[in-house]
């Protein structure tokens, strides 16, 4: 959901990094699953796309 919320607002990943300040290695491991992000990178993010944090992710839970 990150990439997609990502590339709707068109962004790319080095234009988030420096909108989040989180690194671009460190959103692309997001995107792709290779690890899962911390509720204060969540809510950075969020922020940095102008977006809710439950934006960010799938869950039946939602």
């Amino acid at each position: 959901m990150l990439w997609e919320k990502r590339t709707e607002k068109g962004l790319t990943l080095m234009e988030l990094a420096r909108k989040s300040g989180i690194g671009k290695s460190t959103l692309n491991n997001i995107e792709n699953g290779k690890v899962s992000p911390t509720l204060f990178q969540l809510e950075t993010i969020a922020i940095a796309l102008d977006a809710k944090i439950t934006d960010l992710f799938e869950s039946e839970y939602k």
